[in-house]
């Protein structure tokens, strides 16, 4: 999906992780022994073997423990947002919070209808229109994302304007929720997704562009700051002064234009 204001690609060649491990030989065997030594010794011969055995074993379970923490690490923090019955939508929150800039509070009454047709949180729908575009309904990216939600065009039928606020609406937050659906309900790792495509999901943090893991930080910093409760955000002012601030502005004399017309 998307990134924010050119921040980020849509795609990213997907990284490869290449792993080599040099093959160990150790023969306790390569000692100067005769022949007949060896053939009358066989004492010798099975403590060597053993060795090699304990020897082996050592490795591989070494091995396995240091592969076994990589993978682990490489995960990133699991946010759960539980997905509530779209059949009971008295459950889905109808405000977003307040630690949202102006621009994206200029849409809270559509954001507060979306998240009751979507079936998504108000603070996760708030957090992406945040970052992807500040609120402007009109911005473009230079990877060819367009609209509120930053959405890429072949997301779109033929015929769709695809800066219209419902028809971008429609497509981004439909992408945002079946990446919820892959990411079994995990708020980041769909935020994941809709920045990186929904294959991001199942990479884990070590293989993610660089672009997916910002996207990751500064998503989950503030949504996170959001759903707690925070009426200030650290990170979303950390995001404003990254650059955010200029695509704010830009939204800014966007809304006035259209208040004015």
């Amino acid at each position: 999906m998307p990134h924010p204001s050119g921040y980020h690609s849509r795609h990213a060649e997907e990284p490869t992780t290449t792993i080599t491990i040099r093959e160990v030989v150790y023969d306790p065997l390569e000692i100067e022994v005769s022949s007949e030594h060896r053939s009358g010794n066989p004492f010798l011969r099975a403590s060597c073997a053993t060795f090699l055995v304990f020897f082996i074993c050592g490795l591989a379970g070494f091995l396995g423990v240091l592969i076994g923490r990589s993978l682990y690490m490489s995960l990133p923090p699991k946010v759960t947002y539980v997905v509530v019955d779209r059949r009971d939508p008295s459950h889905i929150a109808t405000t977003i919070s307040p630690l949202f800039t102006p621009e994206v509070q200029y849409w809270a009454p559509q954001i507060a209808q979306w998240a009751q047709d979507y079936n998504l949180d108000p603070n996760l729908i708030a957090t992406v229109i945040q970052i992807e575009s500040c609120g402007d309904p009109t911005v473009g990216s230079s990877a060819g994302a367009q609209g509120l939600f930053q959405v890429m065009p072949f997301h779109f039928a033929v015929g769709e304007n695809m800066t219209d606020v419902q028809t971008n609406a429609m497509r981004g937050l439909t992408y945002l929720a079946q990446g919820l659906q892959k990411a079994d309900g995990n708020a980041g790792l769909a935020l994941a997704g809709y920045n990186g495509g929904h294959g991001v999901i199942s990479w884990g943090w070590a293989r993610w562009p660089d672009e997916t893991r910002r996207y990751f930080y500064w998503g989950m910093g503030i949504y996170e700051d959001a759903t707690n409760g925070k009426i200030t955000s650290a990170r979303l002012q950390e995001w404003l002064q990254a650059g955010g601030s200029s695509l704010c502005q830009r939204a800014s004399a966007t809304q006035q234009t259209l208040h004015a017309s």
